[in-house]
Parts: C-alpha cells; structure tokens; sequence
C-alpha cells in the first residue's frame, strides 16, 4: 500500500513544481503578475485612506464631470466647485498617483473635494496606466486635459490663466513633469510633446512624495526593489528600464530652467521616496525657483510613510493641507507679486 502512496506524492510534487515554475515564468515573461499583486495592494490602501476621509467632507461641494479627450476612453475629469470661490485663487488640477500602474481619480475624490472645501476650483483627472499605457502616455494626456480646461475656461468656469499642476506619488512625477514641458521648449521637443498651456499660464506646483530621478530607484533588492523594477518595466515596456529608448526623459530635475514655477514640495520622513523630494527641492532652488518645503525631521513620530499628507487624522496631515492652502492663496498669476504666505 506504501508504493501507491509513494507514486501519488511524486506525482503532487511533480504538480506543485509544474505550478510553482509556471508562476514563476509568468513574473519572469511579464510585467502583468507583478502589477496585478501591486494594485491589489495599492486598491486596498487607497480605499482604506478614502473612507477615513469622510468625516472631513465639506458639504455643498458641486461636481461636473466631463471627457477632455473623445477618442480617449480613460480621458475623464471631475471638476469640484465651492458654493464661493476665493477670488484671485488658482485652478488646481491635481494627478492621482498609484506607482503608474494603479490608482484612478476616484481615489481622489474625497481629497480633492476637501481641497475645494478651502476655497478653490479642483480638477481632478484620469489618465491611462501601465501597461496599458507606456511613458510618456499620461504626461501626453495631462497636457491634453491642460488644454481642454484652456479651450473651454469660460463655459467650465475654471481660471486656465492661474493653474497649479499637482499630486502625489506617480502624479506628482506626472504635474512636475508636465510642468516642466511647458516651462521649457527643449524639453518638451526632445519628448515629442506639444505644449497645450503657455508658460505664463503655470502658477505652481503641489507635490507629495514623488519620484524625479529615475536613476536613483530599483538598484536595492527587497520588496522596493521588486515594486521599482515592477513598475519600470510595465512604464517603460522594457524589463530594465535603461534599455527604453527615451525612458530617461521622465527625469525631471535636468530640465529644470529658472522658467519653471513655484513650487510646493512635501514628503513623510518615513517614506522611501522622501530623499526624491529633499533632491528636488534642492535641484529647484539651484535654479532659482521659489520652493515651500514641508519636511520633517528624522524622529518625528509617528513615522511619516508614504502619502501621509492623506491622513487628516493625524497632525502631520492637517498641516500639510494648512500650509499646502495658504501656500495656493499666496499665489499670484506668473508676472504679478506674489502675496506672504502665512503661517
């Protein structure tokens, strides 16, 4: 009776090896496995953060939504709208993150309504994500959506002369991206992009724990060393990013000119990605652009991870969305002065 046994257990080891190395050559051939587990974490995440955000909701908040591309299925966009706008307050178009292949604006809906609660006119937009789309597809689309609030500023009351480019993670790499393509002609043409927006037209930039140097990811092993080379593959559609013709032009802080506009720079001391910010932020000033940094020191606590600018439970959260507020109101229209911020 032992043999027949014996014969059975081969055989269910034999399965589980055939399975196990299937597995395996799935995460080895493609990007999709690997993305598909970090969404499912990242979907997870964003809903928990999104439902701890409804007992700060503002009420009286109105909502358009609309298409800003027609032959674009992902090309949608919320505009949140106070019952008063603050006068002389910019546009804010903000960029939801998610590691490029994750992530929608509805995770953002609740964020950005508050952000509207304050006084302000948000747009919060979707874009196409990886695989699906490749580098530079979203930054194509942000400049898209750029232009559609521009062409149509009056009918969608929004201020397109006064808009602040914004978001955190992904997104934020996405608006200081944008923003720096249509600060700076050379960029933009060395990326094939068009610039839907004048210089002029760019007030500032709100960013939260983004990544600007591509360079400086996925040399670590570990789970960030899986989560950077997962996304740069499905972002790049190379399984190592240096071998992407062009990939290296999503470094932002290169292409930085004294053209480029204020900016508002953030991230949680316990984040990965926080040493990204501190470097851009330095990269900014070094070209003479005006910079409001929120950073915090190496023992705050609790320990800021990443987004932590979502969390209005916590005191870190509240003043980053305080100081974030009267940094947007102290912006002027680019060539005007701008006004003190307070803090």
């Amino acid at each position: 009776m032992w043999e027949p046994l014996g014969a059975a257990m081969r055989k269910l080891l034999i399965g589980l090896f055939i399975v196990v190395a299937i597995v395996a050559a799935a995460f080895l051939l493609s990007p999709w496995p690997s993305v598909f587990v970090i969404r499912t974490i990242f979907d997870s995440g964003a809903a928990e953060a999104s439902a701890k955000l409804e007992r700060h909701l503002p009420r009286a908040i109105q909502t358009q939504t609309g298409q800003y591309d027609p032959a674009d299925a992902d090309a949608f966009m919320d505009i949140h709208r106070p019952k008063r706008v603050l006068a002389g307050t910019p546009t804010i178009v903000w960029v939801h993150g998610g590691g490029f292949v994750s992530g929608r604006r509805s995770d953002l809906t609740n964020y950005t309504k508050i952000l509207a609660g304050q006084g302000f006119v948000v747009v919060n937009i979707d874009y196409t994500i990886a695989p699906d789309a490749k580098y530079p597809v979203p930054v194509r689309q942000v400049n898209k959506a750029l232009g559609y609030l521009s062409r149509n500023a009056q009918a969608l009351g929004v201020d397109s002369d006064h808009i602040v480019l914004a978001g955190g993670s992904a997104g934020a790499q996405i608006a200081a991206q944008t923003a720096a393509v249509i600060t700076n002609p050379q960029y933009a043409q060395a990326i094939g992009i068009e610039p839907s927006l004048s210089d002029g037209q760019i007030a500032g930039v709100l960013l939260f724990c983004g990544v600007y140097d591509i360079t400086k990811m996925g040399e670590g092993g570990g789970l960030i060393g899986w989560f950077v080379k997962s996304t740069t593959w499905a972002y790049s559609g190379e399984r190592d990013w240096r071998d992407a013709e062009g990939f290296e032009t999503m470094n932002v802080a290169p292409n930085i000119t004294a053209n480029y506009p204020p900016a508002f720079v953030s991230a949680g001391n316990a984040d990965p990605l926080g040493p990204q910010s501190i470097g851009f932020a330095d990269s900014l000033e070094a070209n003479g652009v005006a910079v409001d940094r929120l950073f915090f020191p190496g023992g705050y606590k609790p320990p800021l991870g990443h987004e932590y600018q979502f969390d209005l439970d916590i005191a870190a959260g509240r003043e980053a969305l305080n100081r974030s507020v009267a940094w947007l109101r102290s912006l002027p229209s680019r060539g005007q002065p701008a006004l003190p911020v307070r803090q």
